[in-house]
Formats: C-alpha cells, structure tokens, sequence
C-alpha cells in the first residue's frame, strides 16, 4: 500500500487514489474548485515520488520541473511526498483598493498588487483570501491602461468565496496564486474580422478586457457584444460600453435578458462567415450560443469559449 507523506505525516491510501480525495482525506486543507485541471486551485509540489498524472499538459514544463502537479489530475500509486500550495509563501500579496457593486448581485473587485504583475486580456488569476480559500476569476482589467487588477464576482448564490468576499474592504490583503492563459484572447491578426463576443452573467468580465484591447489594436472590423442577464438589473457595465460604443462606430451593444434569449438566438444572424465568436459564462449558457451559431453556419474552429466550471 502506497504512503502519502505531508505535512511530516504519513497516510497510507489504496493504490490508484485520487491524490485530492487522499489528502482530504487525511484532512489536509487543500483548496479545490472544478476537479477537472481547469482552475489550478488544487496544485501541490511532489517534494519526492511521481504520481500517474491523467493530465500532464494542464501545467508548463517549467511548472512541472519545479513539481508542482493538479491533485485531482494525480492518481498515488507509490510512495509520494508532497507539500501543500502555502499562499503566504507561494503567493503574491495584494491590497484591496476598491469594493463596489455594479449591479444588485455582481461585486467589482479591485487589486493592487505587491509587485507589477504581466497579463493579457483573456486570463485568470487564482485569488487567496487570507482564510485560504482560493478561487480562479477572470481579469475584466486591462495592462497598460488600468492601474489595478479587476475582478467581477457573482454574488447571487451563498459559496464559501463569494460569501466572503460580501466582507471584503478597502485595504485588506489577499493572495495571488497562478496566473493562467484562458481560452480566450485577441490575436492582432484578426482586425479585419467581424467579432461576435457573447457573455452571460460575470462572463462579461474577461470580454471587457478583450474588447477594450482589440478597440486599443485599432480593430477595423465590427464588433458585436451581447450581454445576457437573469434581468436588467444586472446588465453591470452599461455606462462604460455606451462610452466604448460612442467613441467606436464599428461596436454595438445589446443586451438580452435570459427569458428573451431563445427569441433573440432565433434572430441571430451572421454578418460574415469570416466572422469569429468569443464565447463565457456557465456550461449551459456556452452550449446554448455555441449552438445556436453552428446552426446559423459559422464553424466550430471560429468559436472560442471560456467554461466558468461551477464548484465541484
């Protein structure tokens, strides 16, 4: 029977365990969202032993040289010792300059980090509050133009990050974990292509950033975003697109509530087949534009979309 070391403790578990059921098991803290390598919440560092990794290319080379691997990707089949991801020693701090809410149930979080940090339009950051619970969130924010790390959170159901982050204030410290590619980006290559981005919910966070940086890269083609809400109280942002679209003639904004949808998707129709889709927000709500537009003739391979996995 393979032995789990952690901590200076050892666990045995039956060979083939999952990594993170094994240490939660042995009641180690070790945060976890989707379970299917996505989020990146669950990384640990293999100090000794190799376990069988079912998804080896979820982290860079340079990542794994270091050891780090996704528990819930990890099966124990030997002996493994492993160290737990420490916020306070593995992260990089940053303070809350602002907390506010743009609509009823969306919270706008705003960081400034202990050190500048290098992103694009498109990615995620894990966050760390300082109970250590860690959850991976889309940046809205954009380098070069915004002096803070934006972040919109959806507050509508009770969840043990979004029930903190109601608490959050002015001047109090997190954690930034690993800062990860999504699916999403702009590619200068792509001006003269009509763009379709489509969110739902706090899936207009990373399509912010993305659209304020093709607009920055002197986008010539149209852009059309559509912004689906349970309700019109929380289409968030609206002062800030109207701005984008006043200075922009190629941009147009619509916004659809969730019970006008299935309507508003009968009457999609494309204005190129050059044209390219930009796709996030739950499962559900990708499914549904994704198909939608496949049905209206725009391949599969002009779809981009960012999945925001629900807690596992």
């Amino acid at each position: 029977m393979p032995e789990l070391r952690v901590a200076g403790q050892a666990y045995p578990v039956n060979p083939g365990s999952n990594l993170l059921d094994a240490l939660l098991a042995a009641g180690i803290a070790v945060p976890y969202s989707c379970r299917a390598g996505s989020c990146h919440a669950c990384m640990v560092r293999c100090v000794s032993g190799e376990p069988l990794d079912n998804n080896p290319d979820a982290l860079s080379a340079a990542q794994r040289a270091q050891g780090w691997r996704l528990a819930c990707q990890c099966r124990v089949v030997d002996d493994l010792n492993v160290e737990v991801f420490d916020p306070v020693r593995d992260g990089l701090p940053a303070t809350i300059a602002s907390v506010d809410w743009p609509s009823p149930n969306v919270l706008r979080l705003r960081l400034a980090p202990e050190r500048p940090l290098r992103y694009r339009a498109g990615q995620h950051l894990l966050l760390w509050t300082a109970s250590g619970i860690a959850r991976p969130y889309s940046l809205a924010s954009l380098a070069g133009e915004d002096p803070w790390l934006e972040f919109h959170i959806d507050c509508r159901h009770s969840g043990a990050f979004s029930d903190a982050a109601r608490q959050f204030q002015a001047g109090d410290t997190l954690r930034l974990g690993e800062l990860r590619g999504g699916a999403l980006h702009y590619d200068p290559n792509w001006q003269q292509r009509p763009l379709l981005l489509m969110g739902a919910g706090t899936g207009l966070a990373p399509l912010y950033g993305l659209l304020r940086d093709a607009l920055r890269q002197d986008h010539q083609g149209n852009i059309r975003l559509v912004h689906v809400a349970a309700h019109s109280s929380e289409h968030y942002l609206a002062t800030e697109l109207q701005a984008l679209a006043a200075g922009h003639p190629q941009l147009q904004i619509e916004r659809v509530e969730a019970a006008e949808l299935p309507a508003a998707l009968a009457e999609l129709r494309l204005v190129s087949r050059q044209t390219l889709a930009l796709l996030c927000g739950q499962p559900a709500s990708i499914e549904t534009f994704s198909r939608r537009l496949y049905l209206a003739g725009l391949p599969r391979n002009q779809m981009y979309a960012d999945l925001f996995l629900p807690h596992a």
